[in-house]
């Protein structure tokens, strides 16, 4: 199919539609709030640029649906940088991890507590949920207009959509705008809508990539020889965080949940200085004594890739050292301990942000009220990566975009049953 064009389209033209509540965006944000709706009897209609919905949520699946956590509510937003929780405390109070999860178990998740505290369904997939949630959103009478490509607004406050049958107008009591950040452009978070908001006077904070990997100097030979090998369980450390996890060697440098979870220090770091170095200890269940008189023992005929190897620092972890630390082999049993706790790496550049698995950036936190509602917009709400925010993986993310979506499902509902708020739109317009 042609590319859609998303400039605004003569009015002359086009087919309509009346709708109490419109939502942009079908990933979980946008189904959130029209799930969240639907359930108080409100007429949905939900438009999605892609032919089907939830692309992102779909894709995020695919080793294993990490949905949220088992922390308790404070926990679990001491997870979120300061920004972050202005925007989300609110609503992950209201609809925060137990909620989710009760959610996904009223749709046949069963879901369960892994070892680590995340939560996850018996399936492990997203397809089954995804699946289970559109019946639901149907079953409420929410109506999905797939292939329908944001324009903007009409001169008399219309919604406008280009579609493969020509553009299409609608007027909606309400509208909630969750389109997504910038990251993953081919599922859909594209960031296309930014120059319509910005058309009306609204401040976007630039995109920036979060939750993503970063550019190390690998020698041709270390690059070579390990790019695409996991890097076992260690912890690994930026400033005061340390995040025992895993992570994975590549062609170009680091990736991996352990790397995700520190990726928006370092980036901003490396904004402000041009590097930033991680520290790994590779050998996390060994204190440095200890880890010293294990190699301080007489090796005898075995070579030094043995002995490393004999005390669990063989592999790609023997090579990171040799990588790292000129003549490496030469260091005493003390000091190579201490390398093997404090091994650093200097990340040069985070990926380009249509690697990275969510963004950070988008409509700054002064545009919008507390209910989630532009300022500017009297009826128009925002939820999901769109806002400026940004969290870890690790079903911090996917929460908060589930939350804001209640959210704003919640605040539209009020909105429509205030009896001045025709008049409010009618002046942006």
């Amino acid at each position: 199919m042609a590319a859609l064009s998303t400039a605004p389209l003569p009015r002359t033209h086009g087919t309509a539609l009346n709708t109490k509540v419109a939502i942009i965006g079908g990933g979980p944000a946008g189904l959130m709030a029209a799930e969240t709706l639907a359930t108080a009897g409100i007429p949905v209609d939900v438009f999605e640029s892609m032919p089907t919905p939830g692309r992102k949520f779909l894709r995020a699946g695919i080793g294993g649906l990490n949905l949220t956590r088992s922390d308790d509510i404070d926990t679990f937003l001491s997870h979120y940088g300061s920004t972050a929780r202005q925007w989300l405390a609110p609503a992950l109070r209201t609809f925060g991890p137990q909620e989710v999860r009760q959610w996904a178990d009223s749709l046949g998740a069963d879901t369960f507590v892994g070892s680590s505290g995340r939560v996850f369904p018996k399936a492990m997939k997203t397809a089954p949920l995804l699946r289970a949630w559109m019946n639901r959103l149907s079953d409420l009478g929410v109506t999905l207009h797939t292939r329908h490509i944001w324009s903007g607004w009409a001169d008399d406050g219309q919604l406008v959509f280009a579609t493969p049958n020509g553009p299409r107008y609608v007027t909606a009591d309400a509208t909630i705008l969750a389109l997504g950040g910038a990251s993953w452009p081919r599922l859909g978070s594209t960031g296309s809508w930014c120059p319509h908001l910005a058309a009306k006077g609204i401040e976007i904070a630039p995109w920036l990539p979060s939750n993503c990997g970063f550019d190390v100097a690998w020698s041709p030979t270390f690059r070579d020889r390990f790019a695409g090998t996991p890097l076992p369980t260690a912890t690994f450390g930026f400033g005061t965080t340390h995040i025992r996890s895993h992570a994975m060697i590549t062609s170009y440098g680091l990736e991996g949940g352990a790397i995700y979870a520190l990726s928006a220090a370092m980036r901003d770091t490396i904004t402000a200085t041009g590097s930033a170095i991680m520290t790994i200890d590779l050998a996390p269940d060994r204190d440095e004594a200890t880890l010293a008189r294990a190699l301080s023992r007489p090796r005898g005929a075995r070579s030094f890739a043995t002995h490393l190897n004999r005390n669990g620092l063989g592999g790609v972890r023997a090579a990171l050292l040799r990588e790292t630390i000129p003549a490496v082999q030469a260091l005493s049993a003390t000091a190579l301990a201490h390398a093997a706790k404090t091994l650093t790496i200097t990340c040069l550049r985070p990926r380009p942000l249509d690697e990275a698995i969510s963004s950070a950036g988008g409509i700054t936190r002064s545009e919008v009220d507390e209910t989630l509602m532009l300022r500017r917009l009297p009826g128009v709400f925002c939820a999901g990566e769109m806002l400026d925010w940004e969290a870890q993986t690790g079903g911090f993310l996917l929460t908060a975009c589930l939350a804001l979506g209640h959210a704003a499902g919640k605040a539209a509902e009020n909105w429509i049953s205030l009896p001045n708020r025709v008049a409010a739109m009618d002046e942006c317009f």
